[in-house]
């Protein structure tokens, strides 16, 4: 039986989430898992948001590992829906992996989002004073400390490619390249 992996990301909200979707289970069939793709399009427009949660952590309880997109979405950070989910699968004591198209420090981002940071006692804050993380890590301390903790990585694409290309339906680099360490650690 193969190793059941969960496939987490923003993915769920493109319009041709259901084609990733399959798109993303074929790749990891390749690398000789089974692929879960969240339910979020499975239900149809109408299906009520508990529905989509309660089949959502039902797969993600069949899963033996989870591999996370953390690309940055609709800010500096990885979708929260998806940090919900790697921390669901980090605490049933499952190993997390992540890839992201954006190489750059969080700190850097959330400079590039919030405006041009100050400094206070030596920490950068935003344009709110608001602290912002500096530990030179590419996302939020929670995130990243979870995936090393259970073992796993966070993989990137090749230099100068991105991890969707336009139709998000091509290669996509940055996912291979996780499934490639999963591979190397569990096969």
């Amino acid at each position: 039986m193969p190793i059941m992996i969960y496939l987490a990301g923003p993915d769920v909200f493109l319009p041709n989430a259901i084609e990733v979707g399959k798109k993303k289970m074929a790749i990891c069939e390749e690398f000789g898992f089974e692929g879960l793709f969240p339910a979020d399009n499975d239900f149809g427009a109408k299906a009520g948001s508990a529905a989509i949660f309660r089949a959502n952590c039902a797969k993600m309880k069949r899963a033996d590992i989870g591999v996370f997109n953390l690309s940055p979405f609709r800010g500096p950070s990885a979708d929260p829906g998806t940090v919900f989910e790697l921390g669901f699968l980090f605490s049933q004591n499952r190993p997390v992996y992540g890839y992201s198209n954006a190489r750059k420090s969080y700190v850097t981002r959330v400079a590039a989002a919030a405006g041009p940071l100050q400094h206070r006692d030596g920490r950068p804050v935003d344009r709110d004073d608001r602290a912002v993380e500096n530990f030179d890590l590419n996302d939020n301390l929670m995130i990243v400390e979870a995936i090393c903790a259970s073992g796993g990585e966070i993989a990137f694409p090749p230099e100068g490619q991105d991890a969707f290309a336009s139709t998000a339906l091509e290669t996509i680099p940055a996912f291979r390249a996780c499934l490639e360490i999963v591979r190397r650690r569990f096969h």
